[in-house]
């Protein structure tokens, strides 16, 4: 019949028609590169578990993957991306919250003795809170309801006239950072440890552009790029 493929072949592989080729390519890359490299280690931890010492909360930006800018490797780091690298408040209300469900599981599964959040120049999520009058994406304007965690800051940094725009997005970016780490401490497990002494919370926004590395002042909430 017209329309019809032939038969596959005993043994014959299926064709991988719309897997993207470059994603193949680096898939091998990555098989006669880091995994033969670390091959053992990747043995050890598929037998052991993880057990990383850090959790990172990034932005789903492809050009700010922290596993990247770091230089680590497997295993090392623990990471929950999602847009504009935000963490909401600690609500036990019953609906789906992905980036609390990864925070429960590094903080007491893991128990990880540090959580970073990293946030980025140039940030889309960012600056779609600093013009709520923009077009929705779709209907159910997602990015607009999850970037509304910011919203009373995003007001007050939007109608600073003496700023530019510049300069209001990477005010937004760094508050957005100190934002989150103050929802951090709402989650009782997590500041309970942070009480401790045994998990310490961290702020980090990293320039695109430069390729710089400022570090948040925990008792100031000022950044500052560390000495290299």
């Amino acid at each position: 019949m017209i329309g019809l493929r032939p038969a596959q072949k005993s043994g014959e592989r299926a064709p991988m028609h719309h897997f993207p080729a470059n994603l193949l390519d680096g898939y091998r890359n990555f098989m006669n590169g880091r995994y033969s490299e670390q091959e053992q280690r990747y043995k050890v931890l598929a037998e052991t578990g993880q057990s990383p010492q850090t959790l990172i909360v990034a932005c789903c930006d492809s050009r700010a993957a922290p596993e990247t800018i770091f230089d680590c490797g497997p295993g090392e780091l623990f990471v929950v991306r999602n847009v504009a690298n935000m963490v909401p408040p600690y609500e036990p209300d019953g609906q789906y919250h992905s980036t609390s469900a990864a925070l429960e599981f590094a903080v007491q599964a893991l128990q990880v003795k540090n959580i970073v959040v990293m946030g980025h120049g140039r940030c889309g999520g960012i600056k779609a809170a600093l013009d709520p009058e923009a077009e929705p994406l779709s209907p159910g304007d997602f990015i607009g309801r999850w970037m509304n965690l910011l919203k009373p800051a995003a007001e007050q940094i939007a109608s600073n006239s003496i700023l530019t725009q510049a300069e209001r997005q990477r005010a937004l970016e760094r508050v957005s950072i100190r934002n989150s780490i103050a929802n951090l401490r709402t989650f009782p497990n997590i500041r309970e440890r942070e009480q401790a002494g045994t998990l310490t919370l961290h702020g980090a926004w990293f320039d695109i552009s430069t390729g710089e590395l400022w570090i948040m002042n925990g008792d100031t909430g000022d950044f500052s790029r560390p000495g290299m």
